[in-house]
């Protein structure tokens, strides 16, 4: 039992690590350490009682470094997707937005055509009841009569035209 009193360096020599890893070792091992002259850290410690096998560096396979740069092209790839849809979904809603405003403008159309329509149908509807009901025998209801007639006709032809624009 033999206890030395090295520096961080001089420890990693003889355990064949880094400095920074011996630091770390003695801070793991709880190993008394006290202050140099020049102020470096001094480490007491016994390397027979230290059981230390050193890693090799750059433990990691090279081919796993190539399947995580191959994983993340693949989650580049899979994000630039995940961004294109919410554009793609943007398009779709404005598509269908400006189709329905269509539609609303053509059904308020339609909506105040088919007013316009009952309204001349009903007008038409008490004409032609007011011609069934007042004709009298008189020249003067023949004439007005066949005024009222040749004003219907003229308001059909009329009313058709317009369903036909």
């Amino acid at each position: 039992m033999s206890l030395e009193t090295l520096t961080y360096a001089l420890l990693g020599a003889r355990l064949k690590i880094s400095p920074e890893a011996a630091r770390s070792l003695a801070k793991r091992l709880r190993l008394p350490r006290s202050l140099s002259d020049d102020g470096k850290a001094l480490v007491n410690v016994d390397l027979a009682e230290i059981r230390h096998t050193p890693r090799p560096p750059g433990s990691r396979p090279a081919g796993s470094i190539a399947l995580l740069a191959a994983r993340i092209e693949a989650l580049k790839a899979e994000i630039a997707r995940l961004e294109a849809r919410p554009a793609d979904h943007r398009a779709d809603f404005e598509r269908e937005r400006e189709r329905a405003d269509r539609l609303t403008v053509e059904l308020l159309q339609a909506t105040a055509e088919t007013m316009a329509a009952k309204e001349v149908t009903a007008r038409l509807e008490g004409e032609v009841a007011a011609l069934r009901t007042g004709g009298g025998g008189s020249i003067d209801s023949h004439g007005q009569a066949a005024r009222r007639l040749g004003h219907l006709a003229a308001t059909i032809v009329e009313a058709d035209r317009k369903a036909c624009r």
